[in-house]
């Protein structure tokens, strides 16, 4: 499945059991939703949250907004039933947690099957264990229904026995492995949550960290997170003009035969072009996500 190139600037874990979360999360400016009935969910809680999730994405008023279903492992008594409900509750894909291998994917998928989930509805993986890291292009290539990749970082650095540093150096090579290879998949890639809510410096320092290293956008834990990810992962002004320009000079040096412009003293060639596109692209998306979720 080619994933349809959209927004992540800020994708919110809303947590299936709080009917009050999914309610508000039709207001909110994040560009999509995890809609958890995972790690979110008491145990005794999760039969009511599946109903609520289902309930919640079925009545709709979610805008543009991506929706994810969160299930349960299919190891757990929740995951089977989990998949099933999801598959045609109308959600835009259903995220796996502590994805290890192809098999695992593919499990689910026949379940989705099973369950009448519709051609287009998207599987998505939670990368969050040293061996899913190993095993990602594995992973990436399993179907052609892979969406992308999301960061479960926490359980990540407690398995990798790691420490939640400034600059996440721990974890560089794990990020770096499922980045690889979801671009060479073309999928999706977001980052993992940042859990000090009261640090904003530290927090919008991981989202330019994220957004240097490639990833699509942030997983978010709060709402009042949504902002510094939406700014820092959107083009900002200066290269939404640039690329504009390098697009218009490059199309005028095409017609006259070049395959290299300069502009502003800068050599452009058909790979930078390609990189504007992508930006104005993902600009004007932002701008039909606003006004679709408005």
């Amino acid at each position: 499945m080619a994933t349809v190139a959209r927004p992540r600037r800020s994708v919110l874990y809303m947590p299936g059991s709080n009917a009050r979360a999914l309610e508000k999360a039709r207001t909110l400016a994040a560009d999509g939703l995890i809609l958890d009935l995972e790690d979110a969910v008491s145990p005794d809680a999760k039969d009511v949250a599946r109903q609520q999730v289902c309930d919640a994405v079925k009545a709709g008023g979610y805008g543009g907004r991506e929706l994810l279903v969160r299930v349960n492992g299919l190891a757990t008594p929740w995951g089977a039933a989990d998949v099933a409900a999801a598959a045609t509750c109308g959600a835009h894909g259903i995220l796996i947690p502590k994805v290890e291998s192809a098999d695992m994917v593919r499990q689910v998928e026949a379940l989705m099957v099973a369950n009448g989930a519709p051609a287009d509805m998207a599987i998505w993986c939670m990368m969050e264990t040293p061996r899913g890291m190993l095993k990602a292009e594995e992973i990436a290539g399993s179907t052609p229904r892979m969406g992308g990749f999301v960061m479960g970082t926490s359980d990540l650095a407690k398995d990798l026995h790691c420490a939640h540093t400034a600059m996440r150096l721990p974890m560089i090579t794990s990020l770096g492995l499922c980045l690889l290879a979801a671009r060479a998949w073309g999928l999706a890639a977001l980052d993992g949550v940042y859990l000090d809510l009261n640090d904003d410096a530290g927090f919008e320092a991981h989202c330019q960290q994220g957004l240097e290293l490639g990833f699509d956008g942030k997983t978010l834990i709060h709402p009042k997170t949504i902002e510094t990810a939406n700014r820092v992962f959107a083009p900002s002004e200066k290269e939404i003009t640039w690329s504009k320009t390098i697009i218009a000079a490059h199309a005028e040096a095409a017609k006259e035969g070049k395959g290299v412009v300069v502009v502003e003293g800068k050599l452009i060639e058909n790979l930078h072009v390609e990189n504007a596109r992508r930006i104005v692209a993902l600009s004007d998306q932002i701008a039909a996500l606003a006004a679709a979720s408005a």
